[in-house]
């Protein structure tokens, strides 16, 4: 049992967190909305994994990197943190890409 894999995703969240309020992407813009957003995004995501597991199309991956804590039956605790960082990202990303598009055509 290993909390490496849960400290590194922690660690990549802090870094979106950091480039959110750095360049004012996501929770910076508009809290209430991102906080929604990325909630649906990630309980979507946690609904397609359950349903991947119900159906025997996921599993579990045995690992020394991972703390062994499952919300649910082959759910480790760790695919919660992935998922956040997956929406997280995706939204930085986007926003990002606006904010580029944004600048470009002002030129």
């Amino acid at each position: 049992m290993s909390v490496l894999y849960l400290l590194t995703l922690l660690v990549s969240l802090g870094g979106m967190v950091v480039l959110d309020w750095r360049f004012r992407l996501f929770f910076w813009r508009s809290p209430g909305r991102a906080a929604l957003v990325l909630g649906i995004g990630v309980l979507f995501f946690l609904g397609w994994d359950l349903a991947g597991i119900g159906l025997g199309i996921f599993y579990r991956g045995e690992t020394s990197l991972m703390t062994g804590v499952q919300l649910a039956p082959e759910l480790p605790l760790e695919e919660f943190f992935f998922l956040t960082f997956l929406c997280y990202l995706t939204m930085n990303l986007v926003q990002g890409a606006r904010l580029v598009q944004g600048r470009r055509a002002t030129k």
